[in-house]
């Protein structure tokens, strides 16, 4: 009977994370503790960015050699809090042991390592998390702000990039499950086994709160950020865009690796191994429904019949290797990812032929040494400023589909090149010029989605 009541309790739980720019003021605070107040009954786990901006500040006073500048850019980070401080009407000394501690570090003047710019940024989440936690307890909600480490959040030494030792999860369930109030938790930052701050990278407590989501097994884990949810692109470029109800883990992932700014990718890891849906839900618009991303595609398929979203990744270089030599294609693949690993470089795009292979990259920190390696397979061309466009949904391997898509594509003067589908229909991706990738978004969302 324990054990059904524990497996009740941690799968009526929510994980709740709210970026920086949702708790950005004291109004914000104020709005994002009552969405928390009205979720009482769903037992919420409470996960939290740093203030809009603080981040940057802290990188930047970690960074400062001069005195008087350090100096300066210490007040104007605490101006900053006591400013929100004093708005929601807490107490003026509630931050000033953080504050104390913060001076201190940096005072030293040195130049900073990993480790130290880690211990600066940590004071973003630690502080916007007394934050929050002080208002809730004004609204007489049980509520208290914990620093991730102290709930498990127990990672490995790579300062900027932690990552949360496999012993954590466990552990996190079980302070979480022990705790009475309502915690609120600092995203984005843990400590080694050795006591040493990290942080798990920028976008960071998007992760947090997957990890901890998966951990509890939670019902859901949910996004609150500034938009409504997933759109179906950007609509900056596509004012139409509306938001996508529903996504699978695998389609998720493919948007936001090829450009989609709403989700971390490595978000989606922790939530879609342990099957937990993520909700990217709206603080401005507390009402709205969002986009739930579930954790089957397959199963998802059955019931989509349609090109769901559609984003671009500008900055690729094509790479295209013609090796005649190889034209039975025996061992050509094998050689040319030993290479592209050799230089630790990664690829986008495949795309191969009888005699070839073309290649699209992001990065070309070693795209000389990757030219003249590939230069003994066979014949190498380099394209730059080339686009990768990216389309999801149940049917983008649909009959007729592909056949639509490059045919609109072409009624409108823009040439395709290294068409790849994904396995299992997932996402379809091509690549274009980079000049030509804002009005190939265009045309398709207006035939796919917007018509």
């Amino acid at each position: 009977h324990t054990k059904i009541l524990v497996w009740w309790y941690t799968f009526c739980m929510i994980v709740m994370k709210f970026g920086g720019t949702s708790v950005g003021s004291a109004e914000r605070i104020e709005a994002v503790a009552k969405i928390v107040k009205d979720r009482l009954d769903k037992k919420p786990v409470v996960v939290v960015s740093a203030v809009a901006g603080t981040t940057n500040s802290l990188i930047k006073l970690a960074n400062e050699a001069n005195k008087v500048a350090r100096e300066q850019l210490y007040e104007a980070l605490v101006a900053k809090h006591e400013a929100i401080v004093q708005g929601l009407g807490l107490p003026a000394e509630l931050l000033d042991a953080e504050f104390e501690q913060l001076h201190e570090l940096s005072s030293s003047g040195k130049k900073p390592s990993k480790k130290t710019i880690d211990s600066f940024v940590s004071f973003g989440e630690r502080l916007c998390a007394i934050l929050l936690a002080s208002t809730l307890v004004k609204m007489d909600v049980n509520a208290k702000a914990y620093p991730a480490w102290d709930l498990g959040m127990i990672t490995d030494d790579a300062h900027g990039a932690a990552e949360p030792l496999p012993t954590s999860p466990a552990l996190i369930s079980e302070k979480i499950l022990a705790l009475k109030a309502v915690p609120i938790i600092t995203g984005y930052i843990g400590k080694t086994q050795k006591g040493e701050i990290t942080t798990l990278g920028r976008g960071g407590s998007d992760y947090t709160a997957a990890i901890i989501g998966a951990a509890l097994k939670a019902e859901a884990i949910q996004i609150w950020k500034e938009v409504d949810g997933i759109l179906t692109t950007d609509p900056r470029l596509v004012p139409e865009a509306r938001v996508v109800s529903e996504l699978a883990f695998e389609e998720a992932s493919e948007l936001a690796y090829f450009g989609a700014k709403v989700l971390h990718p490595k978000t989606i890891l922790p939530a879609m191994k342990a099957g937990v849906p993520v909700q990217v839900l709206n603080t401005f618009n507390p009402a709205g429904t969002g986009t739930t991303i579930v954790s089957s595609f397959t199963e998802r398929k059955e019931k989509s019949h349609s090109v769901e979203a559609m984003t671009f990744k500008k900055g690729v270089t094509a790479i295209h290797v013609n090796s005649p030599e190889f034209f039975d294609g025996s061992g050509l693949m094998a050689q040319l990812f030993k290479i592209f690993e050799k230089h630790k470089t990664s690829i986008d795009v495949v795309s191969t032929s009888v005699a070839g292979v073309s290649v699209t990259i992001d990065n070309v920190e070693h795209l000389e040494a990757l030219t003249d390696a590939l230069a003994e397979l066979g014949t190498v061309t380099i394209e730059a400023n080339k686009a990768v466009v990216c389309i999801v949904g149940g049917s983008v391997n649909a009959a007729g589909i592909a056949g639509k898509l490059f045919t609109v594509l072409g009624e409108n003067n823009i040439a395709v090149e290294l068409i790849s589908q994904a396995s299992g229909g997932v996402s379809l991706t091509f690549v274009v010029a980079e000049s030509d990738a804002e009005s190939a978004l265009k045309v398709l969302h207006k035939s796919f989605i917007a018509s």
